[in-house]
């Protein structure tokens, strides 16, 4: 079973993520499990998503602890949260951020994958220019550098949960796979 665990701030749709990801991999046959984590919401504090995936029928129940993959939405989260507590070492860290993956080496025992998810949630207005919805667009880096989900399921889950924008939410996931740079 792999695990993903989702960190981001209140509005950027960390929860729709997860939602998105679950569905395109559920189009693909697997099962899947996705659920948020809520606290105090309220735009722009901290968030928590999780979502487990596998090809049997997953009877685990609570939060991912020990994740093999982890997705942050928002590059200052890494200043005020250990957000890679439990991440299994040599598990796929991505982050949205313009800094390519050599620029987090400190984390050097993670994969480490780098988008800039604000810069194209702008571009397709997804969002605003201050506050940029960066879900969809995380999407298609997570398609791009986990190899758990193809792209073109990815565009068709964002085709069934996103009623507003889709073709620019599936433009911005398109965009994030292609830009998505790695460091194995």
């Amino acid at each position: 079973m792999d695990e993903i665990r989702i960190h981001g701030r209140g509005g950027q749709g960390g929860v729709i993520a997860s939602k998105i990801l679950a569905v395109g991999m559920f189009i693909e046959g697997k099962e899947v499990q996705a659920f948020p984590k809520f606290g105090v919401e309220r735009r722009g504090a901290p968030i928590e998503a999780f979502l487990r995936v596998d090809m049997k029928k997953i009877m685990i129940r609570s939060e991912i602890e020990n994740p093999n993959y982890l997705m942050v939405l928002d590059e200052t989260l890494l200043q005020v949260l250990d957000v890679t507590v439990g991440l299994a070492e040599n598990g796929w860290l991505l982050i949205n951020s313009t800094k390519p993956p050599e620029y987090f080496s400190k984390l050097i025992s993670y994969r480490i994958a780098t988008v800039d998810a604000s810069g194209i949630a702008v571009k397709y207005e997804l969002g605003t220019k201050s506050t940029p919805i960066v879900n969809t667009a995380i999407c298609g880096a997570f398609s791009k550098c986990s190899k758990m989900v193809e792209i073109n399921s990815v565009c068709q889950a964002i085709r069934e949960e996103v009623t507003v924008k889709t073709e620019n939410n599936i433009g911005a996931a398109r965009e994030a796979f292609e830009t998505t740079l790695m460091l194995e």
